[in-house]
């Protein structure tokens, strides 16, 4: 999606699969497709050829969540060692609210990360692996939950029993919003900096999946003992405010 957007704003795109049989796919929407799959101990695929062409390098690869090694870590090397050698100098790193994950209250861009799972502490570890290099100009870009089409996360909660945290607040934000975020960070050369991707709206989770499971006629997911009063993290946007600027997509369902 992010690359169809690029190609309708009349950037020349080219992008990535570690699927051969998405290759096609890509191209058919006016991106050049390379196959590029990276592993601990090397790359698969057009790597060289495909940073050739590249003014901008956008990482969005997830580590696994259950994985707790530095497998991800290398894997990010590899790709960092590469778009050095080939001389690549912008890149934005899409990374994760997780990286927050120890902390509570109000969290902002300032706020220092404390991940307290693999995942996130492998998206700090690989943040700082690009971020640290002064020759680089990276901009990071903290995700929340993601919303979109054909995906919402009351589908995976509905019916559940017994969840916790239901009194902490919801930190997400929408497949559009996501894309207006990184466009506007392209075409306004945002280079060097942190922004935190979430929509402006944080009702309990508790509250909020209720009335979305609702909404859709599906089974409600029940909470565990919860607490009078909003708990957790409630992340905030600030620097995507600070240009003057705000996402435009609820995360409300109609």
């Amino acid at each position: 999606p992010l690359g169809k957007s690029l190609v309708k704003l009349g950037y020349p795109v080219s992008g990535s699969t570690t699927n051969k049989a998405n290759l096609e796919l890509i191209a058919n929407e006016g991106i050049d497709s390379y196959y590029i799959s990276l592993f601990e101990e090397g790359v698969r695929g057009s790597l060289i050829d495909f940073l050739k062409e590249i003014d901008i390098l956008l990482i969005n690869v997830p580590p696994k969540r259950s994985k707790d090694d530095d497998s991800y870590l290398k894997k990010m090397r590899q790709l960092y060692e590469a778009s050095k050698i080939m001389h690549v100098e912008k890149i934005i790193f899409v990374s994760s609210t997780s990286v927050y994950g120890g902390l509570s209250g109000e969290v902002t861009e300032k706020s220092v990360p404390k991940p307290n799972t693999p995942s996130g502490k492998q998206l700090l570890a690989a943040e700082n692996l690009f971020k640290k290099d002064t020759s680089l100009s990276t901009t990071i870009v903290r995700f929340g939950g993601l919303i979109g089409p054909d995906r919402h996360p009351v589908t995976f909660l509905a019916g559940r029993k017994n969840l916790k945290n239901g009194d902490d607040v919801i930190n997400l934000i929408h497949l559009e919003d996501c894309i207006y975020l990184l466009t506007a960070i392209i075409s306004n050369s945002w280079w060097n900096e942190i922004f935190n991707g979430v929509y402006p709206y944080h009702p309990s989770k508790m509250e909020y999946y209720t009335a979305e499971a609702k909404k859709r006629g599906l089974p409600i997911p029940e909470y565990s003992t919860t607490y009078p009063g909003k708990s957790g993290k409630l992340i905030k946007g600030d620097a995507f405010v600070t240009k003057k600027m705000k996402f435009k997509t609820p995360i409300v369902s109609e």
